[in-house]
């Protein structure tokens, strides 16, 4: 494609437009389907109708913020984040908990918009920062999140406790 002046246009210029928006109740049905694509993605069994549940459930209590991608009003992607707050700042912060481009739309842009959802929703919610946590394995995150800001933590050890009684 070219512009007026025979300078040739990319086709990623078209689909770096803003994609995203914040998730409404009406977008529970397409992203159920995401979100069971992102927990297979982690060895989860397929559970759509728990996955439509949680997510009505976050949507509802006000638990999470979650934007999604779309393109021609099909979802591609989605990222929820949870508030958490820092004791020694004395402010929140945001978890990127989840991120997640359908594998039909990856390579397109897609997860970085959804990035900056967070990003403006930090600034907008006057947060310290966006914390998220990656694989070591995950090369197109690790990739990704450096790219779009994020500094790795070499500092830190991450400790989980798992409770066995669930």
């Amino acid at each position: 494609m070219e512009d007026e002046k025979g300078i040739e246009l990319r086709s990623s210029f078209i689909i770096n437009m803003k994609n995203t928006r914040k998730a409404t109740f009406e977008d529970l049905n397409q992203l159920a389907e995401l979100f069971d694509q992102y927990r297979i993605f982690y060895h989860k069994e397929s559970d759509i109708p728990a996955a439509e549940n949680f997510l009505r459930e976050r949507i509802e209590n006000k638990d999470s913020e979650i934007f999604v991608a779309e393109q021609d009003g099909k979802l591609t992607g989605f990222v929820q984040l949870y508030p958490i707050f820092s004791s020694t700042r004395m402010q929140r912060y945001w978890l990127l908990n989840d991120l997640y481009v359908n594998n039909n739309h990856r390579g397109k842009g897609y997860s970085k918009e959804l990035i900056d959802e967070a990003k403006e929703l930090c600034r907008s919610s006057n947060a310290c920062g966006v914390l998220l946590e990656t694989g070591k394995s995950n090369d197109v995150g690790n990739q990704l999140y450096p790219a779009c800001g994020f500094e790795l933590y070499d500092s830190v050890n991450f400790y989980e406790w798992t409770n066995k009684e669930m």
